[in-house]
């Protein structure tokens, strides 16, 4: 399952050793299914007991309640899972015992669970393969920079959106992630780095899947993510990345969280970009640069533009020349990140040469565009979206989604 240039991690995941070993948790909600003792009859709460993981604190508290609990039990929850790592109530060890055998017996929080990891032995990317509950397989990247850990999260199984250039789309989409699946990526990879010393400080939520066609789960996991009495990640350290869903970009500005956006672009004009991303038959670019402008509009953000270059696809000078006219029309700063193809064996392109691209980005520059280059992480073990799990599907035999 893991490429052979790359260095393979235990795949451990558990809790810190104090804690103890990570409940694995069955699917559903079923009563009576945790480590409180066979013969327990839990109570029930008016939340989705399994998904506890996916709850604010308030949330918490406020199911607590219903039990007489006060209202700090849903803060003490909260930061056992999310900035300890900790998801087993036997281990949270200031609650009341009674109260920790009452919530064990309702089954403790589930999280997905690492079955791969892979390193970069060049860069120290780790690409997590995880299992979800129901045994669906997503991934989620650790990326290092110099101004932090930065950690793309996936937001859904599979994808819709049928991009030419991309492998998470290959099989199309087996089903949107819950806010609890998406910051159980989140805990599961700080719990990795609790060892370390390090916490992850930045979040792209850019991995498999569309995240605004799956957006009331990603708001909410950017919520829990954010709660200082969790991770307490910044909103200015988060970026959400679409398609170009006009109608969901447009109701991402109302929220008014000050997150960047970032648009997945990948070229100038409507007849080539409709070839490589089909949403835009739905939503062409000019509904997609008017939702733009009302995002900028309206939150004060810059928005990101994601470029990806393929080799005599989309990286001609006529085609740089023509993306700077389009970003001019947004009347406002905007930025350029511009990613080298990463290759995917099922996609018949080619990544453009240093030389190419560095021409491509000196083009924008000329016309005034702000343009940076990402630096390639992860090229030992193939860190483009979806290519670790479509790998682990077909080993399994099973490579139709």
């Amino acid at each position: 399952m893991v490429a052979a240039d790359s260095t393979t991690v235990p795949a451990t995941g558990g809790e810190p050793a104090a804690a103890g070993p990570v409940a694995a948790g069955a699917p559903g909600d079923a009563a009576g299914s945790g480590p409180a003792g066979r013969d327990a009859t839990p109570d029930l709460l008016p939340v989705p007991t399994r998904q506890w993981v996916g709850l604010l604190p308030e949330e918490l508290a406020a199911a607590l309640a219903t039990w007489g609990e006060p209202s700090y039990r849903g803060q003490q929850i909260f930061t056992w899972m999310h900035r300890r790592g900790v998801t087993r109530f036997a281990a949270m060890t200031d609650l009341p015992k009674a109260l920790r055998r009452r919530l064990a017996a309702l089954g403790d929080p589930v999280v997905p669970e690492v079955r791969a990891v892979q390193v970069d032995p060049e860069d120290g990317t780790r690409k997590y393969l995880l299992e979800l509950a129901d045994g669906q397989l997503i991934e989620t990247v650790l990326m290092r920079y110099r101004y932090g850990l930065s950690l793309c999260v996936s937001s859904q199984v599979g994808c819709a959106m049928g991009c030419r250039f991309c492998a998470s789309t290959l099989g199309g989409l087996v089903r949107n992630l819950s806010a609890a699946e998406m910051a159980g990526q989140l805990l599961v990879v700080n719990r990795h780095l609790v060892v370390q010393g390090e916490r992850v400080s930045h979040l792209v939520v850019m991995g498999i899947g569309e995240p605004l066609q799956n957006l009331d789960a990603t708001l909410r996991f950017l919520r829990i993510a954010h709660h200082p009495k969790g991770a307490g990640i910044s909103y200015r350290h988060m970026t959400v990345s679409t398609s170009g869903l006009v109608p969901q970009i447009r109701r991402l500005a109302e929220e008014g969280l000050p997150i960047t956006l970032a648009v997945s672009l990948h070229a100038p004009n409507d007849a080539l970009r409709s070839w490589l991303m089909p949403v835009n038959r739905r939503w062409p670019m000019a509904e997609l640069m008017d939702a733009c402008r009302e995002y900028v509009q309206r939150t004060g953000r810059r928005i990101t533009f994601e470029y990806v270059l393929i080799e005599d696809v989309n990286d001609r000078p006529e085609h740089a020349a023509e993306l700077a006219d389009v970003l001019a029309g947004l009347g406002g700063p905007v930025h350029v990140n511009l990613i080298p193809w990463n290759p995917v064996s099922e996609r018949p392109f080619k990544a453009p040469s240093p030389q190419r691209v560095e021409a491509f980005a000196a083009a924008l520059r000329r016309r005034g565009v702000n343009v940076t280059v990402r630096r390639q992480l992860g090229r030992r073990i193939e860190a483009a979206c979806g290519q670790l799990r479509r790998r682990a599907l077909a080993a399994a035999g099973d490579g139709s989604s």
